[in-house]
């Protein structure tokens, strides 16, 4: 998945290149939390998970700030990890658990508010031999407008059993992958064209009664896409905002639902000019 540069998250950056130490971690490296911008963050360790480590990264925010998810929406700055300093780390997969949709002045969001526990599987290289975890990660943190913070995170993996609970509950939330029209109370179920004069789906999905289901879509390199909240009937209109000039299809896109305290994802096709396959 990939982040779109707009207006707004370029002058982001444009104050970032002005005051380098804007959002900088008032601490450098230490294995706890490290301050932000109106915010903190850490990794976890969580112990053994099959042949990875469960690890992961917490982002704690003060009251009424956000952060973003892997895709932010119409603006805003999505996590960024560095693993690169580790040692003998093979691969970090990170997971994302579901985000909530925040509509403001600025567009529409896709946000953590709170705290966030991102889990992480961590694969040794050499599992004979330790691991030790060196994280440089760079999020927003965004109240009215946006500040990028940055931390800078060390840890050698050890079992602790209040942040393995944490991350076990991280990964239960995550959404669950399934076909299209798949049973069950909550499942996207089929898709069709948008049936307006720009290219998109409209998907109907199945919620259980008293939720207020949001639908996330997210595409490959330069496929950019909104999402509306649910109309009258139920259904979502996700509109391609913009695309290859040469794209051709198959082109997969991900549809993620979420209800309440459940989510699932579904992958559909679409063809090179943004209509369901």
């Amino acid at each position: 998945m990939t982040f779109r540069l707009t207006s707004a998250s370029a002058a982001l950056l444009f104050i970032l290149a002005l005051f380098p130490g804007l959002g900088q971690a008032q601490t450098a490296t230490s294995p706890s939390w490290v301050q932000g911008f109106h915010s903190r963050a850490r990794l976890l360790s969580g112990g053994p998970r099959g042949d990875a480590w469960l690890g992961g990264v917490e982002i704690a925010l003060d009251p009424g700030f956000k952060t973003y998810w892997r895709t932010p929406g119409d603006s805003g700055l999505p996590p960024r990890f560095d693993w690169s300093a580790s040692d003998n780390v093979a691969s970090v997969d990170v997971k994302w658990p579901p985000p909530s949709r925040q509509v403001d002045a600025g567009g529409t969001a896709y946000v953590y508010h709170d705290a966030v526990v991102l889990p992480a599987l961590v694969k040794p290289a050499d599992p004979a031999k330790p691991v030790t975890l060196r994280l440089t990660v760079d999020y927003g943190v965004c109240k009215d407008i946006c500040i990028p913070a940055h931390a800078e995170l060390t840890a050698a993996p050890e079992a602790d059993a209040a942040q393995r609970a944490a991350l076990e509950k991280a990964l239960a939330s995550l959404p669950r992958p399934q076909p299209l029209g798949a049973p069950g109370d909550l499942s996207i179920l089929f898709v069709a064209p948008s049936g307006s004069d720009r290219p998109g789906l409209k998907v109907t999905v199945r919620a259980a009664e008293g939720t207020k289901p949001a639908l996330f879509a997210e595409g490959p390199e330069n496929w950019y896409f909104s999402t509306s909240e649910a109309g009258p009937d139920g259904a979502f209109a996700v509109v391609v905002e913009d695309k290859p000039r040469d794209a051709s299809g198959p082109v997969p896109i991900l549809l993620t639902l979420v209800a309440g305290e459940r989510a699932v994802e579904t992958q559909v096709m679409l063809d090179g000019s943004g209509q369901p396959r």
